[in-house]
């Protein structure tokens, strides 16, 4: 794992070197996705079959055995141990009740002389949700994917998850029956992707498609995007903690190694002032580690892309924090909420001590999705507003137009656009009237 410390006169350069994996793009796999979707976009449901069959060793004969039904999506959700139940329902009920405060309205305006102004908002159509799989299962994903979706009044959701050797797994499935998933099928990787924005036999056409997943999913979402909206294109997970060296080094180590177990690549940084803390989070990773069940993935990443920084002072910690803008944001100090207002940059903050990056992923209600690769500059969190869109409102009275009219005749033939200039012109009312 890296040891950085910002007194080093060569800090800005390893810390340069330590993100620039975000920016990197595979040039292979970029082309893989762009002939698998030029496959699907041509053949179908036949490219579809072809590719999940060759990627995910499966032997289907037709779509009907890559998709699955309401009934079949209840089932998953009845075989589920009582305790799995109640905790999917539970972080269901607790995701639901936050984006529920998310929801937007429409609203309008209107002027003295009669002009209305406003903006009328809707829900989208029809969405596509993609769902991780293979090294893991994912159901928080439906559920944090499908919640905001349900909540904005999108008409149908689509999903589709990838099931490698033909293993479906209880939990995705029934966390899809809760979120009222409408249609499931079992396919993943690029063809999915490529499935849901161009459209299949089977596949409908979404108009937007949001969720994670590997390398060939992000490629996949680039190339499709302007046909289709995404959510973001995301890269690997990412956690970054800024300590007082107060906390048990016990919790931050596992906090640590909780994003670090997703991926190889992911990214795990701790921020602190006191080198003796480092130390000590240090041995504790040491200790914790037999006891990982997905040890080599937590290794590989911790010794590839993971750093214990030593800093001057909290606010240097969150002048870094804000160059690194990490898709989650632990603040483990005494008072978080006196250093909140010095973080710009972050796609989730977590306040205090007792706030794990792990309850953020499951059940504290507020979108797991969040901006990765340093987005956070600019991006945020999944929510509703993913799922609504936005139509301006115009309705211009009489008076309206003949305030408005000699405006935009003046601009408009400024830009030498006379068609524009004369229709504000003729809704004017004449000199002599």
């Amino acid at each position: 794992m890296l040891h950085l410390d910002t007194s080093r006169q060569d800090f800005a350069e390893r810390l340069a070197a330590l993100l620039a994996f975000e920016t990197a793009q595979d040039p292979a796999v970029d082309q893989g996705v762009a002939a698998i979707c030029a496959e699907v976009q041509r053949r179908g449901d036949a490219a579809v079959i072809e590719y999940t069959n060759r990627f995910d060793r499966l032997s289907a004969q037709s779509m009907a055995d890559l998709t699955l039904s309401r009934e079949q999506l209840a089932a998953a959700h009845a075989r589920l141990p009582q305790a799995q139940r109640e905790a999917l329902e539970a972080a269901a009920a607790r995701v639901r009740r936050y984006h529920e405060h998310q929801r937007q309205s429409s609203w309008s305006y209107e002027e003295e002389d009669g002009t209305l102004l406003g903006q009328q908002v809707t829900p989208l159509d029809r969405v596509g949700i993609y769902v991780p799989g293979g090294k893991a299962a994912y159901p928080s994903s439906v559920l944090m994917n499908a919640m905001p979706a349900k909540v904005a009044g999108v008409g149908e959701i689509i999903m589709v998850v990838p099931t490698p050797g033909g293993e479906r797994n209880d939990l995705v499935l029934a966390a899809a029956y809760i979120a009222g998933v409408d249609r499931v099928f079992t396919v993943g990787g690029a063809q999915a992707v490529a499935a849901l924005a161009y459209g299949t036999e089977t596949v409908p056409q979404v108009d937007k498609i949001t969720g994670p997943g590997n390398a060939w999913v992000a490629a996949a979402k680039r190339r499709v995007f302007g046909v289709v909206g995404i959510d973001m294109v995301a890269g690997p997970s990412e956690i970054l903690v800024i300590c007082d060296g107060e906390t048990d080094p016990d919790w931050i180590a596992m906090d640590l190694f909780s994003q670090a177990e997703h991926d190889e690549i992911a990214q795990a940084i701790l921020l602190t002032p006191s080198a003796e803390f480092i130390a000590r989070v240090e041995a504790s990773m040491a200790r914790l580690m037999a006891d990982m069940p997905r040890r080599d993935i937590i290794e590989a990443s911790l010794s590839g892309r993971g750093a214990l920084i030593k800093v001057r002072d909290l606010a240097e910690a969150c002048e870094i924090a804000n160059r690194i803008a990490p898709e989650h944001l632990e603040l483990s100090v005494a008072d978080p909420e006196a250093w909140l207002p010095q973080l710009r940059h972050a796609g989730a903050i977590f306040l205090g001590r007792f706030t794990s990056e792990s309850l953020g992923d499951y059940c504290a209600g507020p979108n797991h999705v969040l901006p990765t690769s340093r987005t956070a500059r600019f991006a945020s969190p999944l929510g509703v507003y993913d799922f609504q869109k936005r139509s301006s409102l115009i309705r211009v009275s009489a008076a309206g137009a003949a305030r408005l009219g000699p405006i935009a005749s003046t601009l408009a033939h400024g830009e030498g656009l006379t068609a524009h200039a004369r229709a504000a012109e003729l809704r004017m009312p004449s000199a002599d009237a």
